[in-house]
C-alpha cells in the first residue's frame, strides 16, 4: 500500500469502524492475524515482555518499539503499539512518538503509571503519577504528533481505576481528551462500568481485552463491545495464551513420550506450507528459478 500506515489508522477512526486489535509478538503471529482479515493490530507491552522473557516493566523503549517496528514493517495492516508510560516524563513521550513515527508504528496509548514500572503491575496493584503530570505527558506527546504527523493516533490510558476508582480514571481520560488526545482506555471493574464508560468519556474509548486476568475484569465480545458504545477493543493476551498453553502441551508429550500426535501429518503438512506461504517462499523461489537457479539447472543439464 502507498498511503502511511498513520493514515490508514486514522482513516478507521474517523470512519467510525470498531477496531479490532489482537496482540501480535513477532512477524508470523502478525501475518498470521492479517491474513485472518484483521484490519489493523496491536503490540503489547505483556506480549513483548512475555516473548522476550524480560518482562513488560524492563522493556526499553527500543526494545519495544523494535519489536513493533518489525511487525509494522511485516504487514500492510496498521500496527497500534503499547508505549506504556512513554519510558519518562513528557520530554521523553515526545521522543517515543518521534521514534514510533519514524518505524511506521500507527499509533500508541500513553498510561498514568509511573516509569520505571515496577512488576507489581502485574498483581494489579498501580501506581499512578498526579494527574497535572499525566495531563502534560499527554499534552506535549499531542504536540509532537502534530509536528511530525497529524494522523498519528494517540490514546490516553489510565490505569486509576484500580486504585483511585473509577471517577478518576474517567477524569484522567477526559482532561487528557481536552489537551488533544484522539482516544481513550481504561479499565473498568465491573459490568456496570464498563457500560458506563463509553457514554462519560469524550473521546471514542478502547476495551482492554484481558484473558486470563486473575482480578475478576469482564470479558466480552467484539460485537458486544461495539453495541455498548466502544469504539474498538485489544484482545491483549490471546496469541500469547494459545503459544503457551499449545507449545506447552506439545513439548511435554515430545519429551515424555519422544513424539508428538497431536495434529495428523496432514495437519503437520498444511501447517508447514502455511508458514512458508506466509513468509513469501514462493516469491522468492520465482526470484531463484529466474536467476542462479536457472543457471544452476543449465549447469546440471550440460552435465549429463
Amino acid at each position: 500500500m502507498n498511503t502511511r500506515p498513520t493514515a490508514r489508522l486514522r482513516a478507521l477512526v474517523k470512519r467510525g469502524k470498531f477496531l479490532e486489535l489482537p496482540a501480535a509478538y513477532d512477524p508470523l503471529t502478525a501475518r498470521i492475524i492479517e491474513a485472518a482479515g484483521f484490519k489493523s493490530i496491536y503490540n503489547g507491552g505483556f506480549v513483548t515482555g512475555g516473548m522476550s522473557a524480560i518482562s513488560e516493566p524492563l522493556l526499553t523503549m527500543t526494545e519495544q518499539i523494535g519489536v513493533a517496528a518489525n511487525i509494522a514493517a511485516t504487514v500492510d495492516i496498521p500496527v497500534v503499539m503499547d508505549a506504556g508510560a512513554g519510558w519518562g516524563e513528557p520530554l521523553h513521550t515526545m521522543r517515543t512518538v518521534r521514534e514510533c513515527i519514524r518505524n511506521g508504528i500507527a499509533g500508541v496509548h500513553i498510561e498514568d503509571q509511573l516509569f520505571p514500572k515496577r512488576a507489581h503491575y502485574h498483581t494489579y496493584i498501580a501506581h499512578n503519577i498526579p494527574i497535572n503530570e499525566y495531563v502534560d505527558k499527554i499534552r506535549l506527546a499531542c504536540e509532537q504528533r502534530d509536528h511530525t504527523d497529524p494522523d498519528f493516533v494517540i490514546i490516553a490510558r489510565s490505569d486509576a481505576c484500580r486504585e483511585q476508582g473509577f471517577q478518576e480514571a474517567v477524569k484522567r481520560v477526559n482532561r487528557a481528551a481536552d489537551v488533544g488526545a484522539d482516544m481513550g482506555l481504561i479499565f473498568p471493574r465491573s459490568a456496570a462500568e464498563t457500560i458506563k464508560t463509553p457514554k462519560v468519556c469524550k473521546v471514542p474509548m478502547i476495551y482492554v481485552q484481558s484473558r486470563g486476568n486473575r482480578d475478576g475484569r469482564p470479558l466480552y465480545s467484539f460485537k458486544q463491545l461495539e453495541d455498548m458504545g466502544y469504539a474498538g477493543c485489544i484482545d491483549a493476551i490471546l496469541a500469547i495464551n494459545v503459544h503457551f498453553h499449545y507449545m506447552s502441551r506439545a513439548m511435554q508429550e515430545l519429551k515424555k513420550t519422544g513424539d508428538y500426535k497431536g495434529m495428523t501429518n496432514d495437519e503437520c503438512v498444511a501447517a508447514r506450507h502455511g508458514v512458508e506461504t506466509l513468509i513469501g517462499l514462493d516469491d522468492y523461489y520465482a526470484i531463484e528459478r529466474a536467476t542462479v537457479e536457472k543457471e544452476y539447472a543449465q549447469k546440471k543439464k550440460k552435465a549429463k
